[in-house]
């Protein structure tokens, strides 16, 4: 919508200080300036500033070359979200269903690398072509963190230039979030509510100063040992926090993992649900959207690996 900029130009002053009185008098209308074009603010990538309650979220996670570490890393990413649209579709039930694309990020090593942080930072290379398929798709791009040894946060502020896109937010796994001393692969990470926190209210910063839309947080909780302090997890200004269970197993396995995880969630946190494509169908099956859709509260992300 167009803005009318001033009132008109200072022509009536020049007549004046001529001595011929008003433009009205003169017989020459003044000419208002021509409308300026008001600045769009930044929506995502399906419309609209905020996520919830309006869409669901599904999606794909991995990193490409790594097929065991999720479906997205496996064959062409163009192909991965047309097919995560239509799986999206399947889970809509009443909401508008929004595709993502959950990037690694950054992964964790069971060896130190070169700076002793037991993890890989992602190439900008491939986060910039990720992010272009999930424009040409009007999908999310999440970028994951598995931090290793290093900081959180720290590995999350790595990717701020990214950060400051519409379109772009951040998912944690704190079961990889390692202390001193302790290995990937050897024992599960932790984090608590306080560092959670902490990265939602660095990502609200980053959506207030370049008035951005929502920009989702999700964390995958595997049981409630890997967040410490969950009482304290609240979501910031512009930053909806979402909670994923993250457990492998049968349907009735996956259920009890969700109310564990569900149970004494602070007001105001989001859900979501992961599914495992091998893991869940070693002894079992996976679950449908429909039985997905029944547990309550109702996902609002749901996650294939």
């Amino acid at each position: 919508m167009a803005a009318l900029t001033g009132c008109g130009t200072s022509s009536s002053r020049a007549d004046d200080a001529k001595g011929g009185g008003s433009s009205a008098s003169s017989g020459s209308p003044s000419r208002s300036p021509k409308p300026r074009r008001t600045r769009k603010r930044p929506q995502l990538p399906r419309g609209g500033r905020e996520l919830f309650p309006k869409y669901r979220l599904v999606g794909y996670c991995g990193l490409p070359g790594a097929a065991a570490l999720g479906r997205l890393g496996d064959g062409d990413p163009g192909k991965r979200a047309s097919e995560i649209e239509k799986t999206a579709r399947k889970y809509a039930g009443g909401r508008e269903p929004l595709p993502v694309l959950e990037l690694l990020a950054a992964v964790a090593n069971p060896d130190p690398g070169p700076d002793g942080e037991y993890r890989t930072r992602t190439p900008e290379k491939t986060i910039r072509r990720f992010h272009e398929v999930a424009r040409e798709h009007d999908a999310l791009l999440l970028l994951n963190i598995q931090p290793g040894r290093a900081d959180a946060l720290g590995e999350v502020k790595a990717l701020e230039d990214w950060l400051k896109q519409p379109d772009v937010g951040v998912a944690l796994d704190p079961e990889w979030d390692m202390g001193s001393g302790q290995t990937p692969g050897e024992t599960y990470g932790r984090t608590s509510g306080g560092e959670i926190n902490d990265v939602a209210d660095y990502l609200s910063e980053i959506v207030d100063e370049h008035d951005l839309p929502d920009k989702p947080l999700v964390f995958h909780q595997v049981s409630t040992s890997v967040v410490s302090d969950e009482k304290k997890l609240r979501s910031a200004d512009g930053v909806p926090l979402i909670m994923s269970a993250d457990g492998i197993g049968s349907p009735g396995l996956k259920r009890g993992t969700w109310r564990q995880l569900v149970e004494d969630l602070p007001d105001g946190l989001h859900t979501g649900f992961k599914l495992f494509y091998e893991e869940d169908t070693e002894n079992s099956r996976l679950m449908k959207p429909p039985e997905v859709l029944k547990l309550r509260p109702e996902p609002e992300y749901v996650m294939y690996e």
